[in-house]
């Protein structure tokens, strides 16, 4: 692939030595221009990056949304294209992207493009495509689409224009174990908690019954990981872990600020 397109790339990572070079060199090859944003790495993230030719850039963390509106500032090139430091794009998904601006770039109608996300576990030797259910926007116009300041929920609003999705895989690793699964799920649960009870919804008796095995069924049975085996319902339970987890976070939390407003009452009293 000599011949490049003018598209930047952006990476938000932190600690992330061991996973970004896959991430880096899946693009590096054919788009104009590769970024990094670090929020803080105390590992070699930053020197990877560099040596395998990206510009790396700190930028305290902020939150997801606001790293990635962040990351977009930085871009030289009116198209986009976010993937995250644990993703690769496919050999596949890059010619299609390539035979899309092969000639001027995309119809002038298109503003985004959603991409189809194919999560693979260490445990698991290859992905299924049929679990590929997630099609975020992910390469994008910047004059007409960008991502929400949200810090917890880091999607991109299209603006106008149409969207289409295209049928190569980004490969996700997310996760390193299941230790590290439940490490990630703890750290960013947490976060949606205060998100929850920030907006008044705190969970009650039926949610925290019901979501762990609806989840579960969801996973399995919608998102088809039964094509995965044994495999498929280890991912199921996690999934279901991570969903009843945020709840119970935010009711515990709902209940230690109602107590501690009480406390202060009574002390006022």
């Amino acid at each position: 692939m000599a011949e490049k397109v003018l598209i930047s790339v952006f990476i938000i990572a932190k600690n992330e030595a061991d996973r970004i070079s896959r991430a880096i060199t899946s693009v590096r090859d054919w788009v104009d221009e590769v970024i990094v944003i670090d929020s803080g790495s105390d590992d070699e993230t930053e020197a990877v990056a560099k040596r395998l030719g990206a510009r790396v850039v700190y930028h305290e963390w902020k939150g997801y949304g606001p790293q990635k509106v962040f990351g977009e500032s930085l871009c030289r090139n009116r198209w986009i294209l976010n993937i995250d430091a644990d993703e690769e794009i496919s050999p596949e998904l890059a010619q299609e992207i390539l035979s899309v601006f092969d000639h001027g770039g995309p119809p002038p109608e298109v503003s985004a493009y959603r991409l189809p996300i194919l999560p693979l576990y260490p445990f698991q030797e290859s992905g299924h495509p049929w679990t590929a259910f997630h099609k975020p926007v992910r390469l994008y116009d910047r004059d007409r689409a960008g991502f929400k300041a949200e810090l917890v929920h880091d999607s991109v609003v299209v603006r106008e224009g149409t969207v289409r999705t295209l049928k190569g895989m980004v490969i996700h690793r997310s996760f390193r174990s299941l230790t590290h699964h439940v490490a990630k799920v703890n750290d960013y649960s947490s976060a949606q908690a205060c998100d929850l009870v920030a907006k008044g919804r705190v969970p009650g008796l039926w949610q925290l019954l019901l979501v762990p095995p609806i989840a579960f069924l969801k996973q399995y049975l919608l998102r088809r990981e039964f094509v995965n085996g044994v495999d498929g319902i280890v991912v199921s339970h996690m999934y279901a872990f991570q969903r009843f987890i945020r709840l119970a976070k935010a009711r515990e939390l709902a209940k230690l600020r109602a107590r501690a407003h009480r406390t202060v009452e009574i002390d006022e009293e």
